[in-house]
């Protein structure tokens, strides 16, 4: 009998682009964003998601949403995995990201950046999505034991979520 696995994509809330200067690795959330990390946090704790475990790219914009949506769900802040690897990560090496997932661990959330991410969901499903925007979900299910039997086309579509549905 196949287990279960879920995993979270989701990318980085909007990120400030005022100071031209900036690396845009050190780029940090702008006032919207601000705003819509901890809303989105709420939306994922109302619907019941609990990430066993939450990667993110370390780059500012993205690490800055991963503690604010870690706060949101209860989720311990030491526990949040950095990997450089996920910084403009394209589909092949998020998916390398979740097939080193532990199989112990029955959910992963990704917190990472586009074009790879948008990518990568249209990639799992059946439900193909024009792009994932910032602050969005995308959520699938996998009938597997194993995080490295993840494959493209194998995943159960849960849910696309983004701030802009609600304003």
């Amino acid at each position: 009998m196949a287990g279960k696995k879920r995993l979270y994509l989701l990318r980085h809330a909007k990120s400030s682009w005022d100071d031209p200067a900036l690396d845009d690795f050190a780029r940090p959330l702008n006032k919207r964003g601000q705003r819509d990390a901890p809303f989105m946090g709420r939306r994922f704790r109302e619907q019941g998601f609990a990430p066993d475990r939450i990667v993110s790219s370390p780059a500012e914009r993205a690490y800055e949403t991963a503690r604010t949506i870690a706060r949101e769900l209860g989720y311990a802040l030491a526990d949040i995995v950095r990997d450089e690897e996920l910084y403009l990560a394209s589909p092949d090496t998020l998916l390398r990201c979740v097939h080193a997932t532990p199989d112990a661990l029955g959910s992963v959330m990704l917190i990472a950046h586009n074009p790879g991410l948008t990518d990568f969901a249209n990639a799992l499903t059946g439900q193909h999505i024009d792009n994932l925007p910032t602050c969005g979900l995308y959520c699938a299910d996998f009938s597997i034991r194993r995080w490295i039997d993840l494959t493209p086309g194998s995943g159960d579509f849960v849910c696309f979520d983004y701030p802009k549905k609600y304003r």
